[in-house]
């Protein structure tokens, strides 16, 4: 583990000096880790991110470039987060369909895999094995229970698809087909 006077004069990432590092874990350049986080040894953590506070961050995880991880969240082991990736407050990523106290199921865990550039709203719930497509974007308080296609927005208990959203995160004005975008004026369409 990392003490708080080496991590301070890091100069590959910046993390606070409450953050624990196990030795081990990998972590790109220009990161910042914030209050209270944890990084198990083993865990992968690309260029520019943001790891919010009270966040925990499994052996097995993956996290690509780029990602803004807010606080209070914890990835565990079997979860893939590409580059460029929004997790909001306090979502929620499960990593086991039938957890009990008094089983261990370590060797259940289902990957869970977020695409490049999606957005995964604050308090949402991410059931472990399913796919987020790329640009997807999740919204605030959302239960996800099944794959999402890239671009969907996805909304409800259980999520459903009530839209689709643009790389930039404007909502496109046609919900079953897409369209232009109101925010950058760029054209899409969905089958």
């Amino acid at each position: 583990m990392n003490n708080s006077k080496d991590k301070m004069k890091n100069e590959k990432y910046f993390s606070h000096p409450s953050a624990v590092i196990d030795e081990g874990a990998e972590i790109g350049e220009g990161t910042k880790i914030w209050h209270f986080t944890h990084i198990m040894p083993g865990a992968k953590i690309g260029k520019n991110c943001n790891i919010g506070q009270n966040v925990f961050i499994g052996s097995l995880a993956r996290i690509g470039n780029g990602c803004k991880i807010q606080n209070n969240i914890s990835i565990y082991d079997a979860v893939t987060i590409e580059d460029d990736v929004f997790l909001g407050p306090s979502a929620v990523l499960t990593n086991v369909k039938n957890p009990r106290a008094h089983i261990s199921r370590k060797h259940a865990y289902l990957k869970t895999i977020i695409r490049k550039g999606a957005t995964i709203g604050a308090n949402s719930t991410i059931v472990c094995g399913i796919e987020i497509g790329s640009y997807a974007f999740i919204g605030a308080g959302a239960v996800v229970t099944k794959n999402v296609p890239p671009h969907a927005l996805m909304t409800g208990v259980p999520a459903r698809r009530t839209g689709w959203v643009c790389e930039c995160g404007g909502i496109l004005p046609d919900r079953q087909h897409g369209g232009k975008c109101p925010e950058c004026g760029k054209e899409w369409h969905f089958e």
